[in-house]
């Protein structure tokens, strides 16, 4: 692992800091980024103004990640639904801010041992963006602390759709029978294959609702909601959602421990 840089964090964050229990920090952060619009509403600005916000609160969540050694933060940056939805101008405007901010914070990355990587349909991307997308990951390919995970043009039903996609490939040259699938075979063909399910999920702007984001790997994820607007979401932000994780006793479906050591709770919750 790499060494401690909590000393770097904020003295705001070294207070949160200090009443977390490192060795129960959460493996996985994944945080829907909802919000820039409001925020650029609430001030009359334009929308672009809010999305250009939203773009520093990225790097400074990622390099407050980086100092207290979270393995994995996946953010939500742009989903397969706005690509549909939303303006063209405002489409070309997030993959220009998008390739920018590639373009101006590998070295921060590198400088903070992040490695960045995507899940998402990619493909689909304009060539110019991808081009600039291999070229971020191809720079940072080293580093051994937080991979950071853009989720871009992105929807879990999708993904879902994906992954049966392949697994009929498989049944079909008979590398796999029908009735032997099992939920790990399901698992290895989602575009999540190769990092663990979210521990944590942050969502911004109050918003009760998941967005078709991570619907297979969420299932015992802790979620924590907040009313800030992700362009005022900093770091710290992120240390509270986690001290609220850390004071929860995760179920995994089933009762607590306590619960389940109490008279007659034998077959409760199996």
């Amino acid at each position: 692992m790499q060494a401690s840089r909590v000393h770097e964090l904020s003295p705001e964050e070294q207070a949160i800091y200090r009443r977390l229990d490192p060795s129960r920090l959460p493996q996985h952060v994944a945080i829907i980024m909802d919000g820039n619009g409001r925020w650029a509403g609430k001030r009359s600005l334009k929308r672009f103004l809010g999305h250009q916000q939203g773009a520093e609160s990225v790097q400074f969540v990622v390099e407050t990640a980086s100092r207290i050694n979270l393995p994995w933060l996946t953010l939500y940056a742009f989903s397969l639904e706005n690509n549909l939805r939303r303006p063209k101008t405002e489409v070309n405007f997030l993959m220009r801010l998008l390739g920018a901010y590639l373009s101006n914070n590998v070295k921060r990355m590198n400088d903070n041992n992040v490695r960045i990587r995507y899940i998402g349909r990619t493909d689909e991307l304009p060539h110019e963006v991808r081009e600039r997308m291999e070229w971020a990951a191809e720079q940072t390919q080293q580093n051994t602390g937080t991979t950071l995970t853009l989720a871009l043009n992105y929807g879990a039903r999708s993904e879902l759709v994906d992954a049966f996609r392949g697994l009929c490939q498989e049944v079909q040259r008979k590398e796999l029978a029908l009735e032997h699938i099992t939920e790990q075979d399901i698992q290895r063909h989602l575009y999540t294959a190769h990092m663990p399910d979210p521990d944590l999920l942050i969502r911004t702007s109050g918003e009760m609702r998941i967005s078709n984001f991570l619907l297979w790997q969420i299932a015992y994820t802790e979620i924590f909601v907040t009313d800030r607007l992700w362009p005022d979401f900093r770091g710290v932000h992120m240390l509270e959602a986690i001290e609220n994780y850390q004071s929860r006793n995760r179920r995994y479906g089933g009762l607590s421990d306590d619960l389940q050591s109490l008279p007659g709770n034998e077959l409760v919750g199996r």
